[in-house]
């Protein structure tokens, strides 16, 4: 086994030691990826039927398709139904205090630094989001806001034909 081989095993067979991980409730797709796995992703993004139809399209070709080889690159095979390809926090009430924010993402924060006041800001304490994720929401809003907009421009330049 190789020095890099050795570093990689390492790097991914252990305990994570860099850093911490915060335990979060999360809504998760089954392990794999087929049609049926697809839709659900697509429904549970809301997305409309010409994507989940082009998404549907292009999971045809890439089952079609063969893993390239690659020159003086080795790595195991990859098991691509061992892979969970969705998970995203699961929805909270709206919160009015930092004291109704779940106790480990609180923790997660001051670990991070993150001040006192951007924390009430990220979880909208006082009118308005419910996850360890708002952070996106709030500052991004007007992304969320126009993605509608970019669906649209999506659909007229690459969606014809993944």
């Amino acid at each position: 086994m190789s020095e890099s081989e050795k570093a990689i095993k390492e790097a991914t067979t252990g305990e994570y030691k860099y850093g911490f991980t915060t335990d979060v409730e999360s809504d998760k797709a089954p392990k794999g990826l087929n049609e049926d796995i697809i839709r659900l992703i697509s429904s549970k993004k809301n997305e409309p039927e010409w994507l989940l139809e082009w998404r549907l399209k292009a999971f045809k070709v890439w089952q079609s398709m063969e893993e390239p080889t690659w020159a003086h690159v080795q790595y195991p095979e990859v098991n691509f139904q061992d892979i969970i390809y969705y998970s995203a926090p699961k929805p909270k009430k709206v919160l009015n205090s930092l004291d109704e924010v779940d106790p480990e993402i609180i923790k997660t924060f001051n670990k991070l630094g993150i001040p006192l006041e951007e924390q009430k800001n990220t979880f909208g304490c006082g009118g308005g989001c419910g996850n360890g994720l708002c952070f996106c929401k709030n500052h991004f809003q007007r992304e969320i806001d126009g993605i509608g907009y970019h669906l649209r421009i999506f659909y007229r330049w690459c969606a014809k034909s993944p």
